[in-house]
């Protein structure tokens, strides 16, 4: 029989957010993921290529093309395979879109919820697609918290609030930092947005947008002041800039870095520091998430 294709609307009917970040979490108590990644670039464009192996839950390829300069075809494309892990058989085929929208959003949701149960303001700074997955994944596991939002170009974060009776649009950015609760970075800049200075204890800031070494979206004193948790060791060390850059410059050490995904009972909530989550997205979550969609499937 031929694998199954799921499509991005097959899919979206099924899931729930937080549905999705508890089976991400759970995915952490099976053996740790093997995982392998590709990185090639061209000036500001990247083919992204991950891998990922769960003794017990399969493996996985998943291919990404970022052209952040496209204007006729989205900026981010690509393709996920989902293989059985008793025979190596390909298992399903499942749209590439459907797949990153949900895994990263729950990603960073996971994180949040952990790290920060309670909140009243959470601020996303970015208005593009994955703000706007953001807003809903963040909608679901925060009812009745405030949303802001703060971009760049001020009409693009307005046309993402407008979807929203409980959404406004910040202008001035520092002001709504420190107003906030929980802080979700959604940008692809290479020059941090975030200042140290401006968080107050008590506060979580959640980062997505750096996935390359020369990006990232916080300073050097955000990093510091706040315990810092990423999802994967193996997918931020070394890989992403948010994280790479000061390590490399010792502005912090390795042991600032508290602890990942799999060591989940250090994810603790404090009302007292300042915690920071860097969302590296690895394959592994893919392969947890695709592994959720194809169970949700079957079962429909």
């Amino acid at each position: 029989m031929s694998a199954p294709f799921i499509s991005f609307d097959a899919g979206e009917a099924l899931l729930d957010w937080t549905d999705l970040a508890q089976a991400l979490a759970d995915g952490h108590a099976a053996p740790k993921a093997e995982i392998g990644d590709t990185f090639l670039y061209r000036g500001k464009d990247t083919l992204l290529s991950r891998a990922a192996w769960i003794d017990g839950l399969g493996a996985l390829v998943k291919t990404a093309t970022i052209f952040p300069g496209n204007t006729d075809a989205p900026p981010i494309n690509g393709a996920v395979s989902l293989f059985s892990d008793a025979t190596g058989e390909l298992e399903a085929m499942i749209d590439f879109h459907l797949v990153t929208k949900w895994k990263t959003a729950a990603d960073s949701l996971l994180g949040a919820m952990r790290l920060k149960p309670k909140a009243a303001r959470i601020l996303i700074v970015g208005a593009g697609t994955v703000a706007a997955s953001i807003r809903e994944a963040f909608g679901a596991g925060y009812p009745g918290a405030q949303f802001t939002i703060w971009n760049r170009t001020a009409a693009r974060a307005e046309a993402l609030a407008a979807r929203y009776s409980d959404t406004d649009v910040a202008d001035d950015l520092a002001a709504a930092v420190q107003a906030a609760d929980i802080i979700v970075g959604c940008t692809m800049t290479t020059d941090p947005w975030l200042r140290g200075d401006w968080l107050r204890p008590g506060q979580h800031v959640n980062l997505i947008g750096a996935y390359r070494p020369d990006m990232r979206e916080a300073d050097d004193r955000a990093l510091r002041r706040a315990s810092d948790l990423v999802d994967s060791f193996d997918t931020t060390i070394g890989q992403i800039g948010e994280i790479e850059i000061p390590l490399a410059a010792g502005t912090i050490a390795r042991d600032h870095l508290v602890a990942d995904y799999y060591d989940l009972s250090a994810f603790a909530a404090t009302d007292t520091d300042i915690t920071l989550f860097k969302n590296g997205g690895g394959a592994h979550l893919d392969l947890m998430t695709c592994r959720h969609i194809l169970t949700r499937w079957q079962g429909a």
